[in-house]
């Protein structure tokens, strides 16, 4: 009766998620309920917990929720607050220390839809070609051909690559903690551990990226694909702000010889991933097929996540039914 909700997720933090989650995962949580929820409702005692306490922390945390003090959450950051208390909140009635989930009976925040920033063929050729003699080509390549997550990329082996037979196997992701530390983890579902089909061109400069890279140091199968001239792994910020920096850098060149904007403005690093999906969905390719490429869990992510390709899909999907039902005139006898 005297255990207060900051003592419970303490023990839940411990007991459960450092131990079934993924290190990432788990420091996510941590970060959420220890800056978040206990400052506001850790006082509570467990028992007493009611929604009131929950919907006027995240009312709370909308208005004023930065740690910086400049303002409120997200939408989309409360959200996510909400689900790690509700699953511990899950773990506290099945352990038999709250007789109720009191999270399930409050209606977070709902994020306002935000369209994803996807590029078109000729701004993603232009960030290519802007690339091809640096050391960050090969990569960037492979991320826009593939769709592979950042993580997933950073974490391939040569073992994990068959050039000769044109794939590679995603087994295992890279993340840094907030302590700095790099792990190697498996990848969140069963789908995400998968096989990824490669083009002829991402083989082609998967190869030219062997070659410069065994002129500087030894490759085993264990080697990672892309990494430190040392063999170390890279950090996973590191790419990104390349990322930034190139889009940054084009931009300003098409603005100063006074071309049109090559629409780079604002594309994130994972937003490669969004127009890899997005192009083979234009191209026709089933959603199934992206769906394994991607490694979501289940279908009907990929179909939400890309619904504003859809609608196309869904009219040339209407005329090539019409077509296949029209009547082919009858030959005229003679």
């Amino acid at each position: 009766a005297r255990l207060t909700v900051a003592a419970f997720l303490d023990q839940w933090l411990n007991d459960f998620a450092d131990v079934h989650v993924r290190a990432k995962t788990a420091e996510n949580y941590r970060h959420k309920l220890e800056r978040h929820v206990i400052p506001r409702i850790g006082h509570v005692t467990l028992s007493a917990l009611e929604p009131d306490h929950v919907s006027r922390m995240e009312a709370d945390l909308l208005k004023e929720g930065r740690v910086d003090g400049k303002g409120g959450l997200s939408a989309q950051s409360v959200l996510h607050v909400h689900r790690v208390l509700a699953d511990a909140l899950t773990y506290a009635v099945a352990k038999g220390k709250a007789l109720r989930n009191v999270a399930v009976l409050v209606k977070p925040p709902r994020p306002a839809h935000r369209e994803m920033a996807v590029l078109d063929a000729d701004s993603l050729n232009a960030a290519l070609d802007a690339l091809r003699e640096g050391d960050w080509y090969a990569a960037f390549y492979l991320d826009a051909y593939t769709g592979l997550r950042r993580s997933e990329l950073l974490a391939l082996r040569w073992r994990d690559v068959d050039l000769d037979m044109g794939t590679l196997s995603v087994v295992q992701t890279l993340h840094q903690l907030s302590d700095g530390r790099l792990v190697f983890e498996a990848p969140k579902s069963r789908k995400g551990r998968r096989s990824v089909a490669l083009s002829p061109s991402t083989v082609l400069a998967l190869r030219a990226h062997r070659e410069q890279e065994e002129a500087v140091r030894p490759l085993g199968r264990d080697s990672l694909v892309f990494a430190n001239l040392d063999g170390s792994p890279l950090r996973p910020a590191s790419m990104t702000q390349v990322w930034r920096r190139l889009t940054k850098s084009l931009e300003k060149k098409a603005k100063d010889a006074g071309q049109k904007s090559l629409g780079l403005a604002g594309v994130r690093l994972h937003d490669l991933r969004h127009t890899h999906a997005t192009l083979m969905l234009k191209a026709g390719v089933h959603p199934k097929v992206v769906q394994e490429r991607l490694g979501h869990s289940n279908i009907s992510i990929t179909l939400d996540t890309y619904s504003h390709v859809v609608p196309g899909l869904q009219e040339a999907a209407a005329l090539r039914f019409e077509e296949g039902l029209q009547r082919k005139p009858t030959p005229q006898a003679v």
